[in-house]
């Protein structure tokens, strides 16, 4: 692990990361990165862990109430807009970068499982995270993370454990 480049580490939102792993009783450290962990390859890339390990956190748009679905997939896993709407009973929508920004706190290729700014938000685990003993998930910053379970995920953020995979 080396220094990450001036001023890239998302600063309040990894400290916000950092505060909410403690309040949460998550033993988790933050890894400051060198190279982007923007995207799950990138992630995995400069982790040195599968792209699957990667619990990337996706914002969608629950279109009548305007709330953020946050939904925690495999990096290797493309989720399907219609199992999430089935799940929620929602219309769920695209969530631009404002959006994502206003409701979470956090730069898209940041987001975090947990230390949300603002509103609450509805939490959605991919199943398929359970099948590996190591997760690594984004820290408030396209350059931080940090090591997770999905059943500490669960158990910290009662996120619904789901199928959200697009077949």
């Amino acid at each position: 692990m080396s220094e990450h480049p001036q001023g890239a580490t998302g600063g309040g939102s990894v400290a916000r990361v950092a505060e909410a792993l403690k309040a949460l009783g998550l033993q988790a450290e933050i890894r400051e990165m060198a190279d982007s962990t923007r995207t799950s390859a990138e992630a995995a890339a400069a982790i040195g862990c599968s792209v699957a390990q990667i619990a990337k956190s996706m914002v969608f748009r629950e279109v009548d109430s305007d709330r953020a679905l946050i939904v925690v997939a495999s990096g290797t896993n493309r989720v399907s807009t219609a199992k999430l709407a089935a799940l929620t009973g929602k219309t769920i929508g695209k969530a631009n970068a404002d959006f994502v920004r206003e409701k979470t706190g956090f730069a898209i290729g940041g987001v975090s499982p947990v230390g949300h700014a603002n509103d609450p938000v509805d939490l959605l685990l991919d199943e398929d995270l359970f099948q590996y003993d190591e997760l690594w998930a984004a820290a408030g910053s396209p350059f931080a993370v940090f090591r997770t379970t999905a059943a500490d995920l669960v158990a910290a953020t009662g996120a619904r454990v789901a199928d959200i995979k697009e077949n």
